[in-house]
């Protein structure tokens, strides 16, 4: 016998199962299940390529058997069985990048979404110890010779040691705690709640789920008399108790049905036992490919973003059925990369039934089913849009950072997913507050928050003025900083809307989509603006160079007084209410991806300086102005400088490079003033 240690991580999730973290119990009989259902569909899949591992005369199955005196219970599948590396890999590892992520998001999970998390992520036979204060596990692999058996109580170890099983597959027994109405803990020595329990969540498994039950039937020869119901006689004489296998699933195969012939609820119930989520799935779509190429499909969209949906190593990807046969549980091939959060099934009988991974790379019918899977999932969003648009906006709430990687990267369906995108604007900031301004809360009087309804460009687009090029957007970290950046000034004023882009992904995706249907993606915080008619941008640009004359002595001491902060300083024009504002060059990030990428890791990064902008028209200026010509060596110049520089800073939401610094200089110019 040898004994070994579970990892730290493992250990955790074992002592959060043993102590009964969860409110659904019956989550482990359905993690046992899904496990050894996979088992069977590997079996099956080896006697494709090797009939020789599976008898023509076996049939693949899954039992469920309890002892209520003994008080266990056992599930067994004759499927392809572990050998002993595969025990240790399997049983006595979490072999997951993001483990310590995964259970601290477990903690904090309510209890629904506690158990939903057990099966995304692939911890399934940990949930015995929800059940059971100990386990033995004893398989064999097909086509081998020796059999072992796993033990374990869950305290933190497990011993595995050789044994003598007869045929292969696996069977796990379970010492089953008492049973609990008060902690949810039902009684899985009860045939009819292992048999509700199947039919909750396994109904749709594809192999018999046999349950073990009890029938009681009278003696041959005990016959019906008067005063004597046979029905309804308890007499132990009379009886006779005999053990029969039921099958407790139904086994159908939801993706190949018609769509009239399933329900919302059966559909939904195939959903949850394919995901392990315990909420509906947001939206069903159903393909049905015929012609050149044959397949159907059932893929889903999840109600809630799924939580290692962003992990670098996270598997996606739909299960692939070739001829009804299972050959690949998550086939990356069938999506993009920026679907990875479609759950569902394709089965194709077109399909050889021996791929490989290195196969489904090359092989032309699968790009193809690919290619006809996104139009489907592109058609059914546009519509949910269209039609629905408060579902669509869930789904946008979930979903918009990838759908935004999608049109980075998928050139052919670019287009496509520019039209499903949503922003907060200058425009829809402003309805919203009209529409709250009108409705007062009836209990306090207070007004109402604003719903921060977003706009598509094609509204954008409609609502431009006659004289207006480009699409016009900002960059920051939240909408309360970039609704109040100088930046907006001259746009506001010139009623030109402005998206606020508050997602960093935004600047990646606009620097690989730099136009939407023929017009210009400008970022109001870099380069130099120029709004109106060409009569007025004219003006304004003569206005400035007779400006210029004044200002360039001061431009040039306020630049040199920050010289290791800037670029240059220029006069603005598109402040008109604020003394000053900083300004990066074409081409460069913002400050707010800069510190993001930081943050990442890559501090390597050289910053950019940028420039300062100053407004010709404000008293702030004009007073700095007139000091400066009074004496251009006045230390208060260099001072001020730093003063507009910090404002600048703050008024972009950028931290300031010395806090400290900047406050005693704010409070000598206030001393000074007074």
């Amino acid at each position: 016998m040898e004994r070994f240690e579970f990892k730290s991580e493992t250990k955790e999730l074992l002592q959060m199962m043993a102590h009964s973290l969860y409110s659904s119990k019956d989550v482990c009989l359905r993690e046992l299940i899904s496990n050894a259902s996979d088992a069977l569909d590997r079996r099956r899949f080896e006697a494709v390529k090797d009939p020789s591992k599976l008898d023509a005369s076996e049939t693949l199955e899954i039992k469920i058997s309890a002892d209520k005196e003994n008080r266990t219970l056992v599930v067994e599948d004759n499927g392809d069985g572990m050998t002993r590396e595969e025990l240790i890999s399997n049983l006595g590892t979490i072999a997951h990048s993001g483990t310590k992520a995964f259970v601290e998001n477990l903690k904090k999970a309510n209890p629904n979404e506690q158990s939903s998390l057990i099966g995304q992520f692939g911890v399934g036979f940990y949930s015995v110890f929800i059940l059971a204060d100990n386990v033995t596990v004893e398989t064999k692999r097909v086509g081998q010779d020796k059999a072992y058996i796993f033990k374990s109580t869950g305290d933190g170890s497990y011993t595995i040691e050789e044994t003598e099983k007869a045929g292969f597959g696996t069977r796990i027994t379970m010492n089953l705690r008492p049973s609990d109405a008060e902690d949810n803990l039902e009684d899985f020595t009860n045939e009819w709640t292992i048999k509700q329990t199947v039919k909750k969540y396994s109904d749709f498994v594809q192999y018999p789920v046999m349950v073990l039950c009890e029938h009681k039937h009278h003696r041959e020869g005990v016959e019906e008399a008067e005063g004597h119901d046979v029905s309804t006689c308890n007499d132990p004489t009379h009886q006779v108790t005999e053990k029969k296998w039921e099958q407790a699933n139904s086994m159908k195969a939801i993706w190949l049905k018609s769509d009239k012939e399933v329900t919302d609820e059966e559909y939904n119930d195939f959903y949850k036992t394919l995901t392990y989520d315990y909420q509906d799935p947001l939206l069903r779509i159903n393909i049905n490919a015929e012609g050149n190429m044959e397949f159907k499909g059932l893929v889903f969209i999840p109600s809630k973003a799924p939580f290692d949906m962003n992990y670098r190593d996270t598997k996606y990807g739909l299960r692939l059925y070739a001829q009804h046969v299972l050959i690949m549980d998550k086939c990356q091939e069938l999506v993009p990369d920026y679907l990875r959060f479609l759950k569902g099934v394709v089965d194709s009988s077109d399909l050889n039934l021996n791929l490989s991974r290195e196969i489904l790379q090359k092989d032309k019918m699968i790009g193809r089913i690919r290619k006809h899977v996104v139009k489907k999932i592109l058609d059914a969003l546009e519509n949910l849009k269209t039609n629905d648009p408060d579902k669509y906006m869930t789904f946008w709430e979930n979903y918009s950072r990838v759908i935004k990687e999608g049109a980075a990267s998928d050139y052919d369906n670019k287009d496509r997913l520019l039209k499903l995108m949503k922003f907060i604007s200058t425009y829809t900031v402003s309805e919203d507050e009209k529409q709250a301004s009108d409705a007062k809360d009836t209990e306090n009087g207070e007004t109402k928050k604003a719903s921060k309804s977003q706009t598509t460009f094609e509204e954008y687009i409609a609502r431009m003025p006659e004289d207006q090029k480009d699409i016009y957007a900002i960059t920051g970290e939240s909408l309360e900083v970039v609704r109040n950046s100088p930046h907006l000034e001259a746009f506001l004023q010139k009623g030109y809307e402005v998206l606020y882009l508050i997602d960093p992904y935004d600047e990646i995706l606009f620097a690989n989509v730099p136009e939407v249907q023929g017009k210009k993606i400008v970022f109001i915080g870099r380069g130099e603006v120029e709004l109106g008619s060409e009569e007025e941008k004219k003006e304004q640009r003569e206005k400035l160079e007779s400006q210029k004359k004044d200002y360039n002595a001061l431009m040039d001491a306020l630049k040199d007084k920050l010289s290791n902060e800037i670029e240059s300083v220029r006069l603005s024009s598109r402040l008109t209410t604020s003394p000053a504002c900083l300004v990066s060059q074409e081409g460069d990030m913002s400050p707010q991806l800069q510190r993001l990428i930081s943050k990442m890791g890559h501090n390597n990064m050289p910053q950019t300086k940028r420039i300062l902008e100053i407004n010709p028209n404000h008293p702030l200026l004009q007073k700095l102005l007139t000091k400066f010509g009074a004496n251009d060596k006045d230390p208060m110049i260099g001072k001020y400088a730093q003063l507009l520089y910090g404002q600048s800073l703050l008024a972009e939401g950028s931290p300031l490079p010395d806090p400290v610094e900047y406050t005693k200089l704010v409070t000598e110019l206030m001393v000074g003033s007074l």
